[in-house]
């Protein structure tokens, strides 16, 4: 029931807004750039937990999900020691939900069918301004929080040793609101000789794993992938190493954010965030996540600066305008991969 519920939120932006009740505060003395159901009184720019303590959730079952940068039922089975772990840690049942798009786990967090949920980097901000997210932890170690990086990689055996070779070429990205897929490349290629949108127009792929895939296969020349997506299908043998050249290496930029909804009754989101920062990975997840074994304790107006200078020197801030336009993009984008595979 809770899944078929879920999907309802699917590609639904501009349909899921029109229906989302009008729950702004009154008498609200701060609000930034959060949507006008939010507040944030105490300017750390996330969203306030209501001050009607009657608007406190407390649900039953506790929604997870994580981020859908790759194939979502690989990562129900890794969190899987995780899920269970919250489960006891609470005392609730937690629900996986395996999201298929960036707007549709937004939209279940938003309309309050999500409580607990991992966030790529870009999308956090989408998440924190339109749906009321509230970042607490990245994956880490005891000592940071690990990042990644934006690599552009092309085919081994491919001509291009640097970006301006790649004027004119098919270059994939993934989304229109991924960080390291599109809004970084954006704002740090034209430093090194390569426009997107002017020296070659971006192909949308779908997701950092497609992006790689389709380089191996020839589909494009080349691809701006985040660093741990490339690192962990390398690790799995999904790809081969040596069949890639790295051209480019950006700066650091945090990992997938964890956030809670805004609205859950703050004891509640208080035993969320011990449970998180208490549990340590299993190997298999260590491995997974290139050696982070943790949940670090991260904040959104600290550890998200740098993403949120990205999105506003790109053009793309995390308002409502951009977010609808990329939720419209992501249900076009389904209902055609759905009517493909409707073909003989």
């Amino acid at each position: 029931m809770i899944r078929a519920l879920l999907l309802a939120a699917v590609g639904a932006g501009s349909i899921a807004w029109a229906h989302t009740p009008a729950l702004a505060e009154a008498a609200c003395t701060n609000r930034g750039q959060l949507d006008d159901m939010y507040c944030d009184a105490d300017g750390d720019l996330v969203a306030d937990a209501p001050a009607d303590a009657s608007r406190h959730r407390d649900p039953s079952a506790l929604v997870f999900a994580y981020t859908p940068v790759e194939d979502p039922a690989v990562y129900q089975n890794i969190f899987k020691p995780f899920t269970d772990y919250l489960s006891t840690c609470t005392g609730k049942r937690v629900v996986y939900y395996p999201v298929q798009s960036n707007s549709a786990e937004i939209e279940a967090m938003r309309s309050g069918r999500l409580h607990v949920a991992g966030f790529s980097t870009g999308p956090t901000g989408f998440a924190v301004n339109m749906a009321g997210a509230v970042p607490f932890a990245a994956k880490g170690t005891a000592e940071q929080v690990r990042g990644y990086q934006l690599f552009m990689i092309v085919k081994k055996d491919s001509p291009y040793q640097k970006l301006a070779d790649l004027k004119g070429k098919k270059v994939a990205h993934t989304s229109p609101s991924s960080n390291s897929g599109n809004l970084a490349p954006q704002v740090l290629f034209p430093e090194e000789g390569l426009k997107p949108g002017e020296d070659y127009q971006p192909v949308f792929s779908g997701g950092h794993d497609k992006s790689v895939l389709g380089v191996e296969a020839g589909d494009y020349d080349a691809a701006p992938v985040a660093s741990d997506v490339f690192s962990r299908m390398i690790t799995r043998g999904t790809v081969k190493a040596d069949d890639f050249r790295v051209i480019y290496k950006s700066e650091v930029f945090p990992t997938s954010s964890f956030a809670h909804a805004h609205d859950l009754k703050p004891e509640l989101a208080e035993k969320v965030k011990k449970c998180f920062y208490d549990f340590r990975f299993t190997p298999e997840m260590t491995k997974e996540f290139n050696g982070d074994d943790r949940f670090f304790p991260i904040t959104y107006k600290k550890d998200w600066a740098v993403v949120r200078r990205v999105a506003e020197e790109s053009g793309t801030p995390y308002n409502k305008a951009a977010y609808e336009k990329e939720a419209a993009r992501e249900a076009e984008a389904a209902r055609k991969k759905a009517g493909e595979a409707k073909k003989p």
